[in-house]
């Protein structure tokens, strides 16, 4: 074992690990985790995995405080457009927050941005129920005649949504005008 090729081949792989992270982080605006992730994955894939894994975790630990130190790398930020983003949408606070989750995002940047989201808006769940009822053409966008034949459907629907039964019930109960009055003040 040369000790001099060895940190050639060591420098290599962080440089061709950084440039993938650049590239990664200029198209996509990923969370930290999401950068972990794909690092790994593009390593054990072009590289074939010469290295244990320990080593590897360092070497991809050591690029994401780097990148998160010089500002390419902001969880905080990251969730915050995130959800907002997934609110315009039409999801549900639950939802937002299993999303961001699943993202990698830590549980007190996601409480932060849900409650960014519930200071500019009174109700957010109700608003974002509305949008899903009008995206979709269920509850009270459906024609009168239809609105009991698929109740439970709808029901359903906004349940996986991840609204409560009461939210639910109160957007389904009402009609087609009150529901288009309310949809002009969001």
């Amino acid at each position: 074992m040369d000790p001099i090729s060895n940190k050639k081949e060591f420098e290599d792989l962080t440089t061709n690990l950084r440039d993938l992270a650049y590239s990664y982080i200029e198209k996509y605006n990923p969370s930290k985790q999401q950068t972990k992730t794909y690092l790994l994955k593009k390593y054990l894939k072009k590289f074939q995995g010469f290295k244990a894994k320990k080593e590897i975790t360092e070497i991809i630990d050591n690029i994401v405080s780097n990148l998160e130190k010089s500002h390419f790398l902001n969880d905080s930020l990251y969730s915050d457009s995130k959800a907002r983003m997934l609110f315009r949408r039409g999801y549900s606070l639950n939802k937002i927050s299993y999303s961001l989750k699943s993202k990698g995002i830590g549980q007190e940047n996601i409480k932060l941005s849900l409650e960014k989201i519930k200071s500019e808006k009174s109700d957010p769940d109700f608003v974002s129920a509305m949008k899903i009822c009008k995206k979709r053409r269920i509850g009270p966008m459906r024609p009168e005649a239809n609105r009991e034949l698929f109740y439970k459907k709808d029901m359903g629907i906004l349940a996986r949504s991840g609204f409560s039964y009461d939210i639910s019930k109160k957007i389904l109960s009402m009609t087609q005008r009150e529901f288009n009055q309310l949809l002009k003040f969001t």
